[in-house]
């Protein structure tokens, strides 16, 4: 009837409808809050009659709220009798109520039958669960990473994204991972909101590896900025266009202008690779150097990617300290004399690990390095692995750059695999050198009788010659991976190397091309050619040698006799011992034999290679044992401490299970109309359903896209998306929804041997929201919190007597207006329910919040106490540091008290 007040369930945003005309088979409504007009068939039609009932709260134009007494019906129309908010009753026709009303709570969606199945109820309680699992977890950040979960890896990141302010010195050996190290730090701050602008700096010839790892394994989208693109952005600083920035160190050294530019952007945090490279001596700083000091003045976070503290030297390993923290590294004088008082330190804990024994003077030694009850117990048993292990942990806290500097070296680290080296002279008469290898190419790969083979050389332009050799004269089935290629490009390349059923024998890399890629699959490798540098030798065999490697890595080098590659050969076997082990010396032997190296491999003087390869073996056993002497154990220890670790990884395989993720995205993709076609075990394909609810469901291409859930599939298969509860698709996802109010009113019919038929009952999912700033990380003890309430028709609580997971739906279609016209007769008795299903929540909420609040408050003392204790006797604890956290738990403190209750979602359910 024309004047008649109705509401879109499909459309609730449009505001609350008015009739406009009724025909034969149509109704024209218009919605004046939205200026929009609507024409529906009256028998298939998405609108609802709103009715209000006695005590609802009620808003006409004019912005007056009134509390309806009660309600009459004249021609059709309703006509409520309504008391003002100064006590007078009024007479309110539906027309004059306001244009504008919505309806978004949970209860006044069920009211006007805004309603969807109980399984999407179910499938919004399921997302504030996960949500709320995630949020508390301390591991949160750490499970999307597109990585292996390797101990020390995961250890450095939780250690050091947790803090408040990231200062910290990376300073792994090759291989070991710095890279993923950085990203799994950036990728948790990010994810938990402790930082949200970042700026990587790095060499020009990292700038694509870079690129490559933080996208492939983080899901982190940097920009590249270099001066064209600063130049294509028509605004003031460009840097303030993008929160995540990766640029080149040479181009900032070319442009102090873009210098500036990039100091003035407020970073949350810069990271900088190969920070041993930024020079450094007392009163004659580099300008690059120069350039990373004044941004760490005005950065918060300062992350430093750098070689080991003893390939570095101590002035080196000085000056990247004193940009951490200038003011506790002011002196290198004092530094040397510091470091010389933790020699005894480490030299305790060195026994104390090898339990050897200790002599009465370590005994005195330790009682004035570590808590006296601690010193006691230990002495008295020696041998307890539990008491050592707390005695180290407090040697630990006590070095002077414990907090700051992380170092894993590969004789600590566990899981590389052996390598096998194998040489092939080639006769020297061979003029046609390019032939010559060819040819041994291709009996090589006859002999390895279908095992995969990777092969590196220098140039691009070599790896496609020698692709298009094979397959047009030997029909040998060859992928090449070169810098020419996009990364989209490569990714496919890799993954068509990678995928069985495709029978690649062999992929053709350039040196630059592979940079960032690893092969931990393969486990041969043909160096076709071989740099003169061995950092570059390393870098090439560490596409195979990496952490996990499953077999031998069977290294082939073929060489024409009397050649350049013949004497680089023995230089790197019989003087360096590359091929059979990685060595932080070898870089310095080149630098101090490079002359040689350079002359040898233009001459081919055979006496003086031979003279180089004694020489050099001489050279680099001396320094790998000077390395080995001043080695700092405890740095080793603090560096991965494996107990803490373990702990990180059997929670992060908790919360991982591929079973229970793609279950629940299932659900999400049947919601939004996404088509999920099975692929393989653990993966699928997704593509845009033809009845799809959103415009674009997130991360689903036009084109489709492919995904797994397995972990491992994804480190063999580049080319498939590794869904995690981080990663972007399934995160925005479970954001729509929860703001989309997916599920929030809900309609069931279920059979339970505890309800009569003929029963009804409201499931209300309340939440407990914290409102706070996301520094005090109050996820830890207080996360969005649901509570669940399961009440009768009598006011009766049954949350503890029957489970949500035992209300299942016996129908999935219902006569709409049939319930909604029951609900409207039951509707006093409805809120009676709900006001007491709030009131079981108010007090579950109060008992949450009491444990949130003690658990926060004893963490924090126990912190502060450890680092007044500290303060004492290592000087990097800062007496704002201890200030800082007081404040913190004051602060923290107030924001759990003050958390609220909100209602978000109501299940109406009917007994069969």
């Amino acid at each position: 009837m024309v004047g008649q007040r109705w509401v879109s369930a499909s459309e609730p945003e449009l505001g609350l409808g008015m009739v406009l005309a009724v025909e034969a088979n149509r109704v024209t409504v218009l919605f004046l809050a939205s200026n929009e007009r609507r024409v529906y068939a009256q028998n298939n039609s998405p609108l609802t009659r709103v009715r209000f009932l006695p005590d609802d709260k009620i808003e006409i134009e004019g912005g007056n709220h009134l509390t309806v007494k009660s309600v009459t019906e004249e021609q059709g129309l309703l006509r409520y009798h309504a008391l003002t908010e100064d006590g007078n009753i009024v007479l309110v026709d539906e027309m004059e109520l306001s244009h504008h009303l919505q309806f978004n709570k949970p209860q006044d969606k069920l009211f006007i039958g805004q309603v969807e199945l109980g399984r999407w109820f179910s499938l919004r309680y399921q997302t504030w669960n996960y949500l709320y699992q995630l949020g508390k977890s301390d591991v949160q950040g750490l499970l999307g990473a597109r990585a292996s979960l390797i101990p020390h890896q995961l250890y450095i990141a939780h250690e050091v994204a947790r803090r408040d302010r990231v200062r910290v010195m990376l300073a792994d050996e090759v291989g070991l991972g710095k890279t993923i190290e950085a990203g799994l730090i950036l990728h948790r701050r990010i994810q938990t909101g402790l930082s949200a602008r970042v700026m990587v700096i790095v060499p020009e010839s990292l700038l694509h590896q870079w690129l490559v790892e933080m996208l492939r394994r983080f899901n982190l989208k940097f920009s590249l900025f270099d001066e064209s693109r600063c130049l294509a952005i028509d605004e003031d600083n460009p840097f303030l266009s993008e929160q995540l920035v990766l640029c080149s160190l040479d181009f900032f050294e070319q442009n102090p202008h873009r210098q500036a530019q990039a100091i003035q952007a407020s970073w949350d945090v810069v990271v900088v690779d190969e920070a041993h490279h930024l020079q450094w001596c007392e009163g004659m700083p580099s300008h690059a150097y120069l350039f990373v000091e004044q941004l760490a003045q005005v950065t918060d976070g300062l992350m430093l990617l750098t070689a080991t503290p003893e390939q570095l030297g101590k002035k080196t390993h000085f000056a990247q300290l004193r940009l951490l923290d200038p003011d506790r590294f002011h002196s290198f004088e004092l530094f040397l004399e510091e470091e010389r008082k933790f020699e005894p330190i480490a030299q305790l804990a060195e026994k104390i690990v090898n339990k050897f024994s200790l002599s009465e003077a370590d005994k005195i030694s330790l009682a004035a390095y570590i808590d006296q009850n601690l010193c006691a117990k230990f002495l008295q048993n020696e041998n307890a692995s539990d008491i050592a292990l707390d005695v180290i942990d407090q040697l630990i806290d006590r070095h002077g750059t414990g907090r700051i500097l992380f170092r894993n070296s590969r004789h600590v680290v566990q899981g590389f695999p052996v390598r096998e080296f194998y040489a092939y002279p080639l006769p020297p008469e061979s003029k046609e050198s390019d032939i010559t290898y060819l040819a041994w190419l291709v009996e090589k790969i006859k002999q390895l009788d279908g095992e995969q083979v990777l092969l590196i050389c220098r140039q691009a332009e070599t790896a496609l010659k020698l692709q298009k050799s094979l397959r047009e004269q030997y029909a040998v089935n060859a992928a090449a991976f070169h810098e020419g290629m996009s990364i989209i490009e490569r990714d496919r390349a890799a993954a068509y190397f990678a995928d069985e059923d495709a029978h690649v024998r062999i992929l053709l890399c350039s040196e630059i091309g592979s940079e960032g890629r690893n092969f931990q699959f393969v486990h041969h490798l043909i160096l076709l050619d071989l740099p003169e540098n061995p950092d570059l030798l390393q870098q090439r065999i560490g596409r195979l040698d990496r952490i996990g490697q499953k077999q031998a890595i069977k290294i082939h080098v073929p060489y024409i006799v009397g050649s350049k590659q013949h004497s680089l050969c023995q230089w790197y076997d019989q003087g360096l011992g590359l091929f059979q082990v990685n060595s932080n010396a070898a870089s310095e032997v080149y630098r101090v034999q490079k002359g040689a190296v350079e002359q040898v491999c233009r001459s081919n003087d055979q006496k003086g290679l031979q003279e180089l390869v004694t020489s050099s073996k001489a050279l680099i056993q001396k320094i790998e044992a000077e390395m080995h002497q001043s080695r700092d154990l405890l740095l080793e220890f603090n560096s991965c401490r494996k107990g803490i670790a373990e702990q990180l990884i059997g929670k992060i395989q908790s919360l991982s299970q591929p079973d229970v993720l793609w279950a629940y995205m299932e659900d999400i993709f049947e919601y939004f109309g996404v088509d999920s076609e099975y692929h393989s075990k653990t993966c699928a394909i997704l593509q845009a359903g033809q009845a799809q609810r959103v415009t674009q469901f997130p991360y689903v291409p036009e084109d489709g896209v492919t995904v797994t859930v397995s972990r491992d599939v994804a480190l063999a298969r580049e080319d498939m998306q590794y869904l995690s509860w981080e990663h972007p698709m399934v995160a925005s996802a479970m954001d729509l929804v929860v703001s989309d109010n997916i599920g929030s009113a809900a309609l069931s019919v279920i059979k339970h041997k505890q309800l009569k038929p003929g029963q009804y009952l409201l499931e209300c999912l309340f939440l407990i929201e914290c409102s706070a700033p996301l520094t005090l990380q109050l996820n830890r003890f207080l996360p969005t919190t649901p509570i669940r309430v399961l009440i009768d028709q009598a006011q009766k609580d049954l949350t503890e007597q029957i489970a949500h997971e035992e209300l299942v739906e016996l129908v999935h279609q219902f006569e709409v207006e049939q319930i909604t016209a029951f609900i409207g007769s039951e509707h006093k008795n409805i809120n009676t329910m709900i006001a007491h299903a709030e009131h079981s929540a108010e007090i579950a909420m109060q008992a949450v919040i009491s444990q949130a609040s003690t658990r926060m408050l004893k963490m924090s003392a126990e912190e502060i106490k450890r680092l007044e204790a500290l303060a004492q006797v290592n000087l990097s604890i800062k007496p704002e540091e201890i200030e800082r956290l007081k404040d913190r738990a004051i602060a923290s403190h107030g924001y759990i008290r003050d958390a609220k209750l909100r209602l978000d979602a109501v299940r109406f359910i009917i007994v069969s």
